[in-house]
């Protein structure tokens, strides 16, 4: 198969099989009362939002996974070898197939995290979920089992990529740096996850950038991943848009931190997060800053409310007017990531 076909096919599969599952499983959700539940600490006019389904990560996770195992399967039947295009050697691309199934574990294991915070929740009427030990600890558990596997794919001598510098040996750093970038991504992305439509646009962006990124290394079995990605995110917008039929809840957005660090330590540039994850980055700084701010001066706050999509709602933006703005910010984001990967390896 044509391999930039196999992009396509993957991206139109990931927005097909996510969007079509909407059908049986949003009602199967709405038949068994996994309903959303709306704390009394975030704006009033959220108290509309209750009952609706969550826990609808599930259909962009099958969607992402099956999108990407169909593609792979039809481009081994046709004789084709996507995965280890862009490698060297042969061990190169067993490296490679390593940290594309490690990645995709990685963020599957991240989704069940998700999933039993969403399952206390709604099922076991706690509306906090897993405690915030309980959850650290076992986020924790799965980063350094990601790094373990990165360390051994890399021949136990890990390297990131730094532009205009290069290849840049991580030594112990491997751990330390990775631990820190896994931990503030995944929990960026669920900071993200707020208002219809938001947490799954700004990802699509996001996702469609690593997959350019992908390709201009050549790391096309990656493009493919990111292109899966894309099309199942833009598939569950037409549930999850404004006003939503179903939320992504700690699932999916558990998830798509997973497989946003997955694709960045893909093209090997963790430092790319930085631009084409803007809106995560803003997202999970206003929250930190906002409780730092707010214990340090015995009460006072930054923002009307934090992560700081609440604080644009609060000075009267509409869901829809903060999703288009912020989804924009973040193709800034993406292009500049883009152009900075482009120039540095010219």
């Amino acid at each position: 198969m044509n391999q930039y076909a196999s992009l396509l096919l993957a991206a139109a599969l990931g927005f097909g099989i996510t969007a079509l599952l909407g059908f049986p499983v949003i009602p199967w959700l709405r038949k068994l009362k996994i309903g959303q539940t709306i704390l009394d600490i975030g704006p009033k006019w959220h108290k509309s939002k209750q009952g609706t389904p969550t826990m609808g990560g599930l259909l962009f996770a099958a969607g992402t996974v099956g999108a990407l195992v169909v593609t792979l399967l039809l481009d081994a039947l046709l004789g084709g070898d996507i995965l280890g295009s862009g490698a060297g050697s042969t061990a190169e691309g067993g490296a490679m197939r390593a940290k594309l199934w490690s990645g995709l574990l990685m963020s599957i294991a991240f989704l069940m995290v998700g999933f039993m915070d969403d399952y206390v929740k709604v099922v076991k009427k706690r509306n906090k979920g897993l405690s915030i030990g309980q959850k650290t600890l076992v986020q924790i558990l799965i980063i350094f089992a990601y790094l373990a596997s990165l360390y051994l794919a890399s021949g136990r001598n890990p390297s990131t990529y730094v532009p205009f510098v290069g290849e840049v040996r991580m030594g112990i750093f491997h751990w330390i740096f990775g631990a820190m970038v896994l931990y503030a991504t995944t929990n960026a992305v669920n900071f993200t996850d707020g208002l219809d439509g938001l947490c799954a646009s700004v990802t699509a962006t996001a996702a469609a950038a690593f997959g350019v990124v992908a390709a201009m290394r050549g790391l096309l079995g990656f493009s493919m991943m990111a292109s899966a990605l894309t099309g199942a995110c833009v598939g569950f917008l037409m549930w999850n848009r404004y006003p939503a039929k179903v939320i992504m809840g700690d699932t999916g957005s558990m998830f798509l931190g997973g497989m946003m660090a997955a694709l960045a330590y893909a093209v090997n540039c963790p430092l790319l997060l930085l631009p084409i994850g803007i809106i995560y980055v803003i997202e999970g700084l206003s929250d930190v800053l906002q409780i730092g701010y707010y214990r340090l001066t015995g009460g006072k706050r930054i923002f009307k409310m934090a992560p700081i999509h609440h604080h644009f709602e609060m000075v009267g933006w509409s869901e829809k007017k903060i999703v288009r703005i912020f989804t924009a910010v973040n193709i800034l984001g993406c292009a500049a990531g883009i152009a900075v990967m482009y120039f540095a390896e010219r």
